[in-house]
């Protein structure tokens, strides 16, 4: 099998950073794998942000879950809490994409932009979960603080992140369901 196969099928997510910082040759290399990504007629409708500043992302996760426990369905606060009651997993980095309004595809290209991330960090060694749930930090009562530390770009939304550090442990990847498969021959 070759190395990329061998990552796609190998990759998991992972709910448990050791914390320790990655390194700057890491981070660029993330960086890189995403700006590798294909968009739609190479429109690049994404603004990427690398935070590696702990700190804030300790914060963030406190404040997403303080306002997950206010929801009236408890199940996601509830399924949050059995795994350890954080929501970025202790995870020393985050990559945050905005997707360009202006842009047709951006959601999708930025979806597209995060698996090249997953992937490579996974072929890293890293521990990654991709994390939509960030947008919980960008909405909240604190939003508007974050999106500003976090330097968004006019005419740009949040569109997905993903979290990337050592894990503590592996795991075994998911079962395929090949239920969700049609074949048209």
């Amino acid at each position: 099998m070759n190395d990329v196969l061998k990552a796609i099928f190998e990759r998991n997510s992972c709910r448990s950073y050791t914390g320790k910082p990655l390194t700057q040759e890491q981070v660029d290399t993330l960086v890189k794998a995403a700006l590798a990504a294909p968009s739609a007629v190479n429109a690049m409708p994404w603004h990427i942000i690398m935070c590696t500043d702990k700190a804030i992302i300790d914060e963030m996760d406190a404040e997403a879950m303080a306002e997950m426990a206010k929801a009236e369905d408890k199940g996601l606060y509830q399924r949050m809490m059995d795994r350890g009651g954080k929501m970025y997993y202790n995870a020393p980095a985050m990559m945050v994409v905005l997707s360009d309004d202006a842009k047709a595809w951006g959601t999708m290209d930025s979806g597209i932009l995060i698996e090249n991330v997953a992937l490579a960090a996974h072929s890293m060694g890293l521990g990654n979960v991709i994390c939509g749930m960030a947008a919980l930090s960008f909405n909240g009562p604190k939003g508007e603080e974050y999106k500003k530390h976090f330097k968004f770009k006019e005419g740009h939304t949040f569109a997905i992140a993903i979290l990337v550090g050592e894990a503590v442990e592996g795991k075994v990847p998911h079962e395929f369901d090949m239920s969700k498969v049609t074949y048209v021959k």
